[in-house]
């Protein structure tokens, strides 16, 4: 079964916002065996949600819409399908009730664009919207489903899960789609391709394999649809495995998780705790390992030391090692490492000093120069990067080259 997305609006079009429905739609469409052929953006235009409407219904069974339903007069969703399927607009009584409730409310006078919130093609299932004054409409026409919803997104999600959802479910004998990811690091996806090409061409016509690169890191997802969801789990097991055992020196996670809480998840069931220094990060790791719940079982603290004087009181940097080395320097990030051990007193520690750019570099040590140590009360270990000229990227592969070097550490000394 194929659904197609279309969001509406030039909000979404001129970046001004970023459109998260149509990510998590294709996330629960998915775990219940809809697959999601294309997802389109389109203006508040009537002749772009027309062309739009018209090509999906090539692709898709389910065409779920989301946007311009509010009471202005950009917003011509509603007005505009219609139309399209010549469905006079008629006022929805129980709507209208539950706009007037809305507006009694907050002791608010309703206007007449407010009242026209009520009026919806005469043809459609009206499907009320308990968290905003938006209906939802439903349409079934030539063996086709349409859904037009609100944008805002926690009315979306509402009518989604407990309505759009259910009722897709019950309209539809829908298959299962059985997922499993494997987070490798420390090589590219070509290369991976080639290590594990001969168990990927020997994958059933049911099963496919994806290839989802970012930043040093490789996804690799094994995808199954099915009627059976038990064999389809077996059978995607059996692969997995396969592909873990032949890249086992660059798995990083069995499961789908970010790299940093595959980390965390290993050193808390070994009752290891960690800290950082960082420099040119920012607090960037810090701030990828505190995101996740829980992780004050394993991560202790850090530090943002840009200066020398904050790498010499902070961290116990030795002035000497500074003046002599300077602050991107292996002899520095080695002491900061072992200073982070020492002041915050913890089993491990990340330290990176580099320079991040677009300024900065000198001879000998170009913009995106960084070193990276690794700490561990018995020894440390400390490697060069050489990465581009762009600040953000840089510190995204600081981030991801310091967590791969800290987990082959801890595979290394917990084997």
């Amino acid at each position: 079964m194929l659904a197609e997305i279309i969001t509406i609006g030039d909000e979404i079009l001129i970046g001004q916002i970023v459109d998260t429905n149509s990510a998590w739609m294709g996330r629960e469409l998915n775990k219940i065996g809809v697959s999601v052929k294309q997802i389109t953006s389109v203006s508040d235009q009537a002749e772009h949600i027309i062309n739009a409407l018209n090509e999906a219904q090539t692709r898709a069974d389910i065409i779920l819409l989301t946007g311009g339903l509010g009471p202005t007069k950009d917003d011509i969703t509603k007005i505009t399908l219609s139309k399209y399927f010549n469905m006079p607009l008629r006022q929805d009584q129980e709507t209208l009730e539950r706009v007037q409730n809305f507006f009694q409310k907050l002791n608010r006078p309703m206007l007449d664009v407010n009242i026209k919130q009520a009026d919806v093609p005469d043809g459609c299932e009206v499907i009320q919207n308990r968290n905003g004054t938006a209906p939802c409409m439903w349409f079934n026409v030539n063996g086709k489903i349409f859904v037009s919803m609100p944008g805002v997104p926690f009315e979306m999600m509402y009518l989604m899960e407990e309505e759009i959802l259910p009722r897709l479910k019950q309209n539809f004998d829908l298959p299962y789609i059985v997922h499993q990811t494997i987070l490798t690091v420390g090589q590219g996806e070509s290369y991976l391709a080639q290590q594990i090409e001969d168990i990927e061409d020997s994958l059933p016509s049911h099963i496919k394999l994806a290839y989802l690169p970012k930043l040093g890191q490789v996804r690799l997802r094994l995808s199954a649809i099915g009627k059976n969801e038990n064999e389809l789990k077996a059978e995607v097991a059996i692969y997995a495995q396969r592909i873990i055992e032949r890249a086992k020196d660059y798995v990083a996670a069995e499961v789908d998780v970010p790299l940093e809480k595959a980390i965390l998840d290993l050193m808390k069931a070994n009752h290891l705790t960690l800290s950082t220094a960082e420099s040119c990060t920012g607090g960037y790791i810090s701030h990828l390992i505190t995101q996740h719940a829980g992780s004050s079982a394993v991560f202790a603290g850090g530090a943002v030391a840009y200066s020398y004087d904050l790498k010499e009181t902070t961290l116990g940097v030795q002035h000497k090692t500074l003046i002599e080395f300077g602050a991107v320097s292996e002899q520095t990030v080695k002491e900061m490492a072992t200073g982070a051990i020492a002041k915050f007193k913890t089993d491990y520690s990340i330290a990176v000093s580099g320079i991040a750019g677009p300024d900065g570099g000198m001879p000998g040590k170009p913009v995106g120069t960084v070193w990276i140590a690794i700490g561990a009360k018995d020894k440390v270990v400390a490697k060069l990067f050489t990465f581009g000229n762009k600040r953000i990227q840089n510190i995204e592969r600081s981030a991801t080259a310091a967590l791969s070097m800290l987990l082959n550490l801890l595979k290394q000394d917990l084997n």
